[in-house]
């Protein structure tokens, strides 16, 4: 196979999307199981479509472009796992071949081939749960757009003012995904040691990276909301913690074989047949601070699945290219790919189709909407669930501004406090659910705090469960 894309030509683009098409063509098959991430997001487009604010009206940790997206493909489709599927496909086609363009645009190897596009299209597909619109994939589009921009700056004799183009990519990227931030980081360091940057294009970039970001904070300033957009999306991004959405077998089965073969990469470099020039060098080294801002991110992820780590795949795939390059002998090379490719579609396999029954690994059990243990009677209600499992919510409508347990906690947790009561009151005056669906034994207090609110509600046959009375 890699012989075949070792050919430059603008046909092996068309073969790239037939490789990416075919890895994910079982999917067409049987569709993937919904995630609890997927529904949480298409209810932040569902309640932002009816007119409620994000972060004020909607407590989610959900970055606001993201939440854009969502709330445009709620406008046009409802909710639909379809639609984000294709969506993320298309992204995914976008960033396999500007990865591609760039890499052989830039001269970034010393030979061109397709062999980028095609090692990205494979660590692409990590697990099944990378084929949906997350806002990490939304992310490293623009991170990758940030790539190519500052990869054009070191092919010139000095930074140009177009440094700023990078910082307001790196700051979109932020938009999308809150930890993304931490990228300005490895645009700063990798202009201040691989290119002739002035302090002036150094401010530029900062200020590129802060103009977007300000423009949304001027938004949330300018209707009042400015204090819930701080609570809920600037400090979640240290206090929201979903472990228990988390598969960690599942990761380190998804990630070991591109991880390994990056790993190997690097490592050949210093023992390459190849000889590399500056540029490519430097190249080099802008990947390395890549993959060390990348692990400065795990600790702000909300949860540990394999999509969160869709920014380890250029790095990945661009050290995976150099190690199957330094490879000597042909058949060792074709055998290696083989095995690799293999393995990561596999994996993929296991987790969206089963390919072991009875094997867990791989599925994410943890991540997917179960099947809801709320009486059957109730569907296209308006729920309250005061847990982190949202499942319910699958055929139901949300209530209240709490869809984020770990957010709600900053109320329902502080039910002591005169202040937390009345906001909770407040919201359930604006938006009153028609059942609460209580796992985490708060209601007992609530109504003990706010007798009025309990005596709008009345126990039904199934503990934890509340309806709401003459609705």
């Amino acid at each position: 196979m890699l012989s075949f894309f070792r050919s430059f030509a603008p046909y092996q683009y068309i073969s790239l999307l037939v490789v990416l098409s075919l890895i994910r063509f079982p999917l067409l098959i049987a569709p993937p199981p919904l995630l609890i991430p997927e529904l949480n997001w298409m209810l932040v487009g569902e309640q932002m479509r009816q007119g409620y604010t994000l972060y004020s009206d909607i407590w989610d940790s959900v970055s606001p472009f993201s939440a854009g997206v969502y709330w445009l493909i709620d406008l046009a489709v409802g909710r639909s796992q379809g639609a984000y599927w294709f969506l993320a496909t298309a992204l995914s086609v976008f960033q396999i071949v500007y990865f591609n363009y760039v890499m052989n645009a830039r001269e970034v190897f010393p030979e061109r081939s397709f062999w980028p596009g095609l090692i990205y299209a494979l660590f692409l597909n990590l697990s099944f749960d990378c084929t949906t619109l997350s806002p990490m994939l939304l992310s490293t589009t623009f991170l990758l757009l940030a790539f190519g921009s500052l990869v054009k700056q070191l092919g010139r004799q000095g930074a140009t003012d177009e440094v700023f183009e990078m910082g307001v990519y790196v700051g979109i990227a932020a938009l999308f995904y809150l930890p993304s931030a931490l990228f300005i980081i490895w645009a700063s360091f990798s202009l201040l040691f691989f290119t002739g940057a002035t302090l002036r294009q150094h401010s530029l970039t900062l200020f590129g990276f802060a103009f977007p970001i300000l423009l949304v904070v001027l938004y949330y300033y300018l209707n009042n909301t400015l204090d819930d957009f701080n609570r809920n999306l600037l400090t979640s991004v240290f206090r929201v913690r979903q472990y228990d959405l988390s598969d960690f077998k599942t990761l380190v089965i998804s990630l070991i074989v591109p991880l390994t073969v990056g790993v190997f990469g690097f490592l050949s470099l210093f023992n390459s047949v190849n000889r590399y020039v500056n540029f490519q060098q430097r190249t080099q080294q802008i990947m390395l601070l890549w993959v060390i801002t990348a692990v400065l991110t795990i600790p702000l992820m909300p949860f540990l699945a394999p999509m969160l780590f869709l920014s380890f795949v250029p790095p990945m795939a661009f050290f995976a290219v150099h190690y199957f390059a330094n490879v000597r002998r042909v058949w060792q090379r074709e055998l290696l790919f083989l095995l690799v490719f293999l393995l990561m579609v596999g994996v993929f396999y296991q987790g969206a189709i089963g390919l072991l029954p009875g094997v867990e690994v791989g599925r994410l059990s943890s991540l997917r909407v179960k099947s809801s243990t709320i009486p059957g009677r109730i569907q296209n209600q308006k729920l309250l669930i005061i847990d982190e499992d949202i499942s319910g919510y699958r055929y139901n409508r949300p209530a209240t501004p709490y869809l984020n347990w770990d957010l709600a906690k900053y109320d329902l947790r502080n039910l002591d406090s005169y202040d937390a009561v009345i906001n909770v009151f407040d919201h359930f005056r604006q938006d009153p659910p028609d059942f609460i669906v209580d796992r985490q034994q708060v209601v007992p207090k609530l109504f003990e705090r706010a007798p009025a609110l309990g005596a709008q509600y009345k126990p039904t046959e199934t503990a934890g469960i509340y309806e709401r009375i003459n609705r």
